[in-house]
């Protein structure tokens, strides 16, 4: 009988902050909500507060077993990347808070994952996650960017559950 798992999927940064919810039974996956949490035009502290109460909302709601976050970039300007550290840094949290498991992916993995190549542009990543989640109109670019982060975590948990299966049917078969 194939697990059911609810993930939760970040797309962290400081001014929009991007979140996909799926579900994963199987080889199934089927999407559940997508959206930002948009901050205000707030000092760093409030807006990292702000990223905080919204995931923990989001945890409170949607009880996800699973949290995914795109892991850290080396960026060309050293502030955003600090303050996008920050972000990552205050999702993380909530996550850990709520007692959830948490899995970062490299950018490149997740195109690889959803596209088929590592450097596909955020345009393919959003026709992809369309396509794979078999949803029609326009999905936020944030949103669709933690989409993929989820349908890469998915891609993982499968891929996890299969190579288990085979260690039980290789040892009920030695």
């Amino acid at each position: 009988m194939a697990l059911s798992r609810r993930v939760l999927a970040i797309d962290p940064g400081s001014r929009v902050t991007g979140y996909g919810i799926i579900d994963v039974l199987g080889q199934e996956v089927r999407y559940v909500d997508s959206g930002c949490i948009r901050l205000a035009d707030e000092e760093m502290p409030l807006r990292l507060m702000m990223i905080h109460q919204g995931i923990t909302e989001l945890i409170r709601s949607y009880r996800p077993q699973e949290f995914a976050i795109e892991a850290i970039f080396v960026h060309k300007n050293p502030a955003s990347a600090l303050k996008l550290g920050q972000a990552r840094g205050v999702a993380i949290c909530a996550a850990v808070l709520a007692q959830l498991p948490v899995a970062e992916y490299a950018a490149k993995s997740i195109k690889q994952a959803v596209v088929g190549k590592g450097g596909a542009e955020k345009t393919q990543v959003q026709h992809m996650v369309k396509i794979l989640l078999n949803r029609s109109g326009i999905i936020q670019s944030d949103a669709a960017d933690a989409l993929a982060v989820a349908l890469t975590h998915a891609h993982h948990l499968q891929t996890q559950r299969r190579q288990q299966l085979a260690g039980l049917a290789t040892a009920w078969e030695a």
